[in-house]
């Protein structure tokens, strides 16, 4: 394996894994969640070596704290604050609380909503996902529901019921008031929160089959422009402007688990599979100042305007690059997390994985 990998056995298969932020600076520090655990699972605040000092020790456990179920959704609100959501239709606020120390710093739960996704027969369903903007939180569940609660708040905002009729598996923030949800069979709907109507504003496919919606991951600087992955592998690519623009990619061999774009980097997109695949797509060699009729089809968008390949039906298609961050492994990986020129990702293999020098990578 490339000496840039540098891979960790920690005995138990990895759902979600996410770098802790820190202010700008690169972060050393990344929390990991698990699922399928015969006791309990648990979330866990890992600790990386600092490049130059003893770069190939592996990460060091830090503390770790027990959930009701499977972790399924992992994100960072604040520096030491981040949500979790678990398959007992949990979602909980957790604080890294550092008394001095990493010997004595401790994971404390500060603010739980429980019992958030059940079916009509009182069964708990799993709460599939949740978006975060600002001090707000939407969630989606198995049972086909969705859930707005506020960080501030014990109680729930609004509770849409039967928003779906098949399980949700996946939700986005397009701004304060709108989300972007997907379904079991690959359907997108368009919420408005402001609207007390419990009914989408906008419903699209994600395309011809009835191929379900994996993850959803918006451009950091292009909002409009929407990737959609599939359990088919597929990731599409939609411009919300007009959602009759999608441009299909044929991408990994099994579902897509998760996609990210580096934060301060938007031509790097980082996905992984359910196939043991991590891949980094580069589209800063694309040109941007291809005008139609050069070799390329008009789509009815210029990229002189957008400034964004993804939209390029020629570049997206035949012109990225993309490499694999290592070698495919045989187990499912779950997650994939960047922060400045590092990626970590955790696997079904009982690993997690920090590799360095990504944004130079070329394997």
């Amino acid at each position: 394996m490339d000496d840039r990998v540098q891979g960790t056995f920690i005995s138990e298969k990895v759902s979600k894994v996410r770098w802790k932020p820190e202010n700008g600076y690169e972060s050393h520090h990344f929390v990991t969640g698990s699922w399928d655990n015969e006791n309990l699972n648990k979330v866990t605040l890992w600790s990386c070596p600092i490049d130059g000092i003893e770069e190939k020790d592996d990460p060091s456990l830090i503390c770790s704290s027990p959930t009701d179920g499977d972790v399924t959704e992992l994100k960072f609100v604040q520096n030491n604050d981040f949500l979790v959501s678990t398959s007992s239709g949990t979602v909980q606020l957790m604080t890294i609380v550092d008394v001095g120390d990493a010997a004595n710093t401790v994971l404390k739960p500060t603010m739980s909503w429980r019992k958030l996704h059940s079916f009509k027969t009182g069964e708990l369903g799993a709460c599939t996902g949740f978006a975060t903007y600002l001090g707000d939180v939407a969630t989606v569940g198995e049972n086909g529901s969705i859930v707005s609660l506020n960080l501030e708040k014990r109680q729930p905002l609004r509770i849409i019921e039967s928003a779906d009729s098949c399980s949700l598996r996946c939700i986005l923030y397009l701004r304060h008031s709108e989300i972007l949800t997907g379904n079991l069979r690959g359907q997108m709907k368009k919420w408005d929160l402001r609207i007390a109507d419990d009914k989408s504003i906008l419903t699209f496919m994600l395309s011809g089959d009835q191929l379900g919606a994996t993850c959803i991951t918006q451009h950091p600087t292009q909002q409009h422009t929407i990737l959609v992955g599939g359990e088919d592998g597929s990731i599409t690519v939609w411009d919300l402007r007009q959602t009759s623009y999608a441009v299909p990619l044929a991408a990994h061999s099994g579902l897509v688990s998760e996609m990210t774009f580096h934060p301060d980097r938007p031509d790097h997109l980082f996905s992984c599979s359910s196939n043991g695949e991590s891949w980094h797509w580069d589209t800063s060699s694309v040109s941007r100042s291809t005008r139609p009729g050069q070799n390329m089809s008009w789509t009815g968008i210029d990229p002189l305007q957008n400034e964004n390949p993804w939209l390029n039906t020629d570049a997206v298609k035949h012109r990225l690059n993309v490499v694999p961050l290592m070698p495919t492994l045989h187990k499912g990986v779950n997650s994939v997390d960047v922060n400045k020129d590092k990626v970590v990702v955790g696997c079904d293999n009982e690993a997690v994985y920090v590799i360095s020098d990504v944004l130079n990578s070329r394997m």
